[in-house]
């Protein structure tokens, strides 16, 4: 495509960027929507991608880029729902299915929950997929259908229509496939262009900490929170931030079809007491941020008002809530090598070998297994017995076991009895 009708150049762009310079709004304006037109070509955004990584962007440059992205589409719009909406953004990890009980949850608190989720890449897992383990569901919903579950059910996870900010789109694969992915701005703005299109009221960010997040220290989580706080709020979304810890896998299961059955046992009023914990205080936050902060979720969990909203939820996008869900072919169970206490479990090394097993994708178009997965069977600061189950890995595909098992090595550590893991808390700070 030629650029000589164009307001700007695309090499100047990038030059002033390479020099750490900050470029003006017209310019950022202008180079979303050319590459969105395909007037900047794939090298050009991937040359100015890696110029933001390597030399950053002032807040006002972050503001503005979010604010082109989300003007590249449409805008959704809830001002005829009967109820307040409130949404969560979880910035990934390991057995993080936090979404499947939450959404419910704050339905049944009387807040509207539009939850535009997405599938798994590497060894964070995706909502979609693990919802799409349960038979006859659909991830994909017109406006239309969205807007009517949303006013009578009152909670929806389903995919983000084309729609809705098509330069992040275009950007976000392009960064996947030239080491562009770390960029604090990039990130910030991603995340936060989708979620300003989606028209929510209030979000509560869930930004991960640890081996298994994106943000392996605290600094660089809180330097991501505070920057998608401010765009949020800026762009009038009434948004906090928890930086919470992602360490150790979230739950006993990492894997599609094992963390739904892990979810509805939490909506039964069971469940890991870690996710239990993450998922009220995230209620908690959602509520507030939408003007219902005197309801306590943990009566509608304990009441069994939030598993009704989850078994409506499932049935209006056509999955069947009583259905056996899928459960995998072979099983290899990992023992614990000697007695003592649990210090470490590292969600990464567990992420990559569930992807390995077979519940995640190397690529977008790849497949997932419903069935695979991980199951833990202690968590760090329990006492083990040698000789016990540690871990149960599942798959329908057998000679996944030895990569698998390859990528768990020194995922755990067993120390002497008495001894004290040295662990984070789950939640370690609160933005905004």
């Amino acid at each position: 495509m030629s650029e000589a009708n164009e307001a700007f150049d695309a090499v100047d762009v990038i030059v002033t960027k390479r020099g750490r310079g900050e470029l003006s709004d017209p310019q950022i304006d202008w180079v979303i929507d050319a590459y969105t037109r395909g007037v900047v070509a794939d090298e050009q955004m991937s040359a100015l991608a890696m110029a933001i990584l390597l030399n950053g962007m002032t807040r006002p440059e972050i503001a503005r880029w979010t604010a082109a992205m989300i003007a590249s589409g449409e805008r959704m719009d809830f001002s005829r729902l009967s109820r307040p909406t409130s949404d969560k953004h979880s910035t990934g990890g390991v057995g993080d299915k936090i979404t499947l009980p939450l959404a419910p949850l704050v339905a049944a608190c009387g807040v509207a929950v539009p939850q535009l989720s997405g599938r798994g890449l590497g060894h964070t897992g995706g909502t979609l997929d693990k919802l799409e383990s349960i038979p006859g569901w659909r991830a994909s919903l017109t406006t239309e259908q969205m807007l009517a579950q949303l006013e009578g059910v009152g909670a929806v996870i389903c995919a983000a229509g084309d729609g809705l900010a098509p330069a992040d789109k275009k950007l976000y694969a392009l960064r996947d496939v030239t080491g562009t992915v770390e960029s604090i701005p990039l990130i910030a703005s991603s995340i936060m262009s989708k979620k300003i299109a989606e028209g929510t009221g209030a979000l509560v960010l869930d930004v991960k900490v640890g081996s298994g997040a994106f943000m392996k220290d605290v600094a660089s989580a809180r330097e991501l929170a505070e920057t998608m706080v401010a765009l949020g709020t800026d762009a009038g979304v009434r948004t906090v931030a928890l930086l919470t810890n992602m360490q150790t896998p979230l739950g006993l299961t990492a894997g599609n079809a094992l963390e739904v059955r892990e979810s509805v046992e939490v909506l039964a009023g069971g469940g890991p007491p870690d996710v239990v914990e993450l998922t009220l205080t995230l209620a908690r936050e959602m509520l507030a941020g939408a003007g219902r902060g005197d309801v306590d979720p943990a009566d509608a969990l304990a009441d069994g008002r939030a598993m009704d909203v989850w078994r409506a939820m499932i049935r209006a996008q056509g999955g069947d809530p009583g259905a056996t869900l899928p459960t995998a072919r072979e099983t290899h169970v990992v023992i614990a090598p000697a007695d003592g206490v649990l210090t470490s479990l590292d969600a990464l090394k567990v992420g990559v070998a569930a992807w390995r097993l077979g519940a995640g994708r190397a690529r977008k178009e790849d497949p997932v297994q419903a069935g695979a997965g991980i199951e833990m069977h202690a968590k760090p600061g329990a006492s083990v017995r040698g000789g016990q189950p540690l871990l149960t890995l599942h798959t329908d595909t057998p000679e996944r076991f030895e990569r698998a098992l390859e990528a768990l090595d020194g995922a755990f550590f067993i120390a002497p009895e008495g001894s004290r893991p040295d662990l984070l808390p789950l939640v370690i700070d609160r933005v905004g």
